[in-house]
């Protein structure tokens, strides 16, 4: 076992050497021998997050490819082969895992008491974790996943999660995929507030309406924001008010749809959840003076978002989504058990 590497993980960078695994473009994925403050992982399942999926997704349609899911497996094997890790070379995101825990490193910092064979599931980025892929088995084009053989590392400052033996896998990898978004939401809403949810029908959607609602209480409104108009009455099943129809790349369109709906008053907290490009606008002219704008989507731009809000004159606390809370993991999991609704969704859109 080898001895003295970075509880961050840089000695497994290979390119460029004095960066941390995030932002390298290659990392060592060799799992025959771990280091002393690694937990190495048997991989069951990739969740790949929504917005780098969706780019894959269209990316390999754009190129011809009939059979889509050969195309993502082959995309799968050929990116981590390369560069270590899956991390989507266009977006910069990643996802995260489940699997088993197959070695733990007598240094291995433990956040959560885990022994060998213990499931987990990662919470980090699939963007800084080691990954040799074997075979895929499957990809779920449906559900953003993939079902593979393969062999993962944890690094020590990695933060993960037991699973609940309560739970399906499945179900608690999709629901932890996005545990962050609904805590920070829980941080922002305050009694009273308007809120304006963009995405309001997706994964991290739902989650956010039911914790925005709790918080904003009956004197708040929380406004869901979707393409379709068949996904209104799950965002009304899920805790919004109110719910409009529009294309959340059309500022303008957007702007006059939440003044209308909020009365003039436009959002004190503006989350974005959406999958998409170029969303950046709309989310921000929805957003009130001194208000809040809280971007969870990963296909975020902050040039466009910064530069566009100078450029309007925009007087906002614009936040870059940090998937990490304290306590994100349970606080998700928990509001899944306790709503109904929730749970009844999650498990149409993400159990086999």
């Amino acid at each position: 076992m080898k001895t003295g590497g970075s509880r961050y993980g840089t000695h497994r960078v290979i390119e460029p050497k004095g960066v941390l695994p995030q932002p390298a473009r290659v990392v060592d994925n060799n799992m025959t021998e771990i280091w002393d403050n690694e937990m190495l992982i048997d991989v069951i399942r990739l969740n790949i997050d929504s917005a780098s999926f969706h780019q894959i997704k269209n990316k390999l349609e754009a190129q011809g490819h009939a059979d889509l899911e050969k195309a993502f497996a082959d995309h799968i094997i050929d990116l981590t082969e390369r560069t270590g890790k899956h991390k989507n070379e266009d977006t910069g995101s990643g996802g995260m895992l489940i699997g088993t825990v197959k070695a733990l490193g007598p240094n291995f910092e433990m956040k959560d008491e885990v022994k060998v064979g213990d499931k987990v599931a990662t919470l980090v980025s699939l963007s800084l974790t080691p990954l040799k892929v074997k075979k895929v088995k499957r990809v779920l084009l449906n559900k953003d996943q993939a079902e593979i053989e393969g062999e993962a590392i944890l690094f020590s400052s990695g933060i993960y999660a037991k699973l609940p033996d309560d739970m399906d896998i499945n179900l608690a990898l999709s629901v932890l995929d996005v545990a962050g978004a609904p805590a920070q939401v829980e941080r922002l809403v305050k009694p009273g507030d308007n809120v304006v949810i963009l995405g309001a029908n997706g994964k991290s959607g739902v989650l956010c309406n039911a914790v925005a609602k709790e918080r904003a209480g009956v004197s708040g409104k929380v406004v869901g924001l979707v393409l379709n108009a068949e996904d209104v009455q799950t965002c009304i099943d899920t805790g919004c008010d109110e719910v409009v129809i529009a294309d959340a790349t059309d500022a303008i369109a957007v702007e006059e749809m939440i003044k209308e709906a909020t009365n003039g008053e436009m959002a004190d907290v503006v989350i974005n959840v959406v999958n998409v490009d170029n969303t950046e606008m709309g989310t921000i002219m929805a957003c009130k003076d001194r208000g809040i704008v809280y971007f969870f989507s990963m296909a975020t731009s902050f040039t466009k978002a910064a530069l566009g809000a100078e450029g309007i004159g925009a007087d906002i606390d614009m936040i870059l989504g940090n998937g990490y809370a304290h306590n994100h993991a349970m606080i998700s999991i928990d509001l899944l058990k306790r709503n109904k609704e929730l749970m009844k969704i999650f498990k149409e859109r993400y159990t086999d």
